[in-house]
C-alpha cells in the first residue's frame, strides 16, 4: 500500500520531470528506447503530426528489455511504428545504445553518418524522465535545439499501465536522483531543483523507494 504521503511525494518528482514544451517543427525525433512502447506510439503520432519528417529509434537491451524485446529496443519500436503507418523509410536505428548518454552520441553519429543536417531534435522518453533526458542531451549536444515530448498522461494512468506502483515510484526517484547528481559528473547540465522537489525525493528515499538509485555516488549538497 502507497501512503498518502508518497502518493504526493512522487506526484511532485512526476510534476517536476514534466519539460512542458510546446511542440513545433524539428528536423528529427529521437526516441529514447526502453520498457516503454508509448515511447514508440507518441513518437509515431508526432510523426503523422507533420512535427518531424525523420525518427531515430535507439536502445539495445537491457536486464528488464532482453525478454520481452529480444531484438531489442530500437527495432521493437521500429517495428511498432511501422504498425502504427509510419513508412520505413523516414526511420533509422541504431540499435547499441546502453543509456541515455549513448542513446544520445549513438543517435548523433548516425545522423552525421547519414549526412543530415541537424538544427532542432524532438526528445521523446518516458513522462517519468523528460526533464532528464533533456539535460542529457544538452549537455552531449549542445549546438542543436532541443525538445522534450512524452506520452500525455497522469501519473495514476502510467501506474495503471505499468501495473505497479511501487516500481514507478521507485523509477521516479531514480531519476530524480540521477538528475542532481549527474551534472557533478559531467554527464547532464545542472537543473536548477526547486526545495519542495528535494525534500519529496529524500521521504521518498526514506520510505524505501530505493530499488533504482544509484549507489556509491556522493549526493549533491
Amino acid at each position: 500500500m502507497i501512503s498518502a504521503q508518497a502518493w504526493a511525494d512522487a506526484q511532485r518528482l512526476w510534476g517536476f520531470q514534466q519539460m512542458g514544451h510546446e511542440l513545433r517543427p524539428c528536423s528529427v525525433a529521437i526516441a529514447l528506447g526502453s520498457h516503454d512502447l508509448g515511447v514508440a506510439d507518441t513518437t509515431a503520432d508526432l510523426y503523422h503530426q507533420g512535427v518531424v519528417p525523420l525518427i531515430v529509434f535507439t536502445g539495445a537491451t537491457s536486464l528488464t528489455t532482453r525478454d520481452r524485446m529480444p531484438r531489442g529496443e530500437a527495432e521493437h519500436y521500429r517495428e511498432r511504428a511501422i504498425k502504427l503507418g509510419v513508412p520505413a523509410d523516414v526511420i533509422l536505428v541504431e540499435p547499441r545504445a546502453r543509456n541515455t548518454g549513448e542513446n544520445i552520441r549513438f543517435s548523433r553519429a548516425l545522423l552525421e553518418e547519414h549526412g543530415i543536417a541537424v538544427s532542432s531534435v524532438l526528445l521523446v522518453s518516458k513522462p517519468y524522465e523528460e526533464r532528464r533526458a533533456y539535460a542529457t542531451a544538452r549537455k552531449l549536444w549542445p549546438e542543436v535545439e532541443w525538445v522534450s515530448a512524452s506520452t500525455p498522461m497522469s501519473l495514476a494512468d502510467y501506474v495503471d499501465s505499468i501495473g505497479d506502483a511501487h516500481l514507478v515510484i521507485d523509477m521516479l526517484a531514480g531519476a530524480q536522483q540521477r538528475l542532481m547528481i549527474y551534472p557533478q559528473q559531467g554527464f547532464m547540465v545542472e537543473q536548477l531543483v526547486p526545495e519542495d522537489v528535494a525534500v519529496a525525493f529524500e521521504r521518498l528515499r526514506a520510505a524505501g523507494f530505493t530499488s533504482r538509485l544509484v549507489a556509491g555516488i556522493a549526493e549533491r549538497k
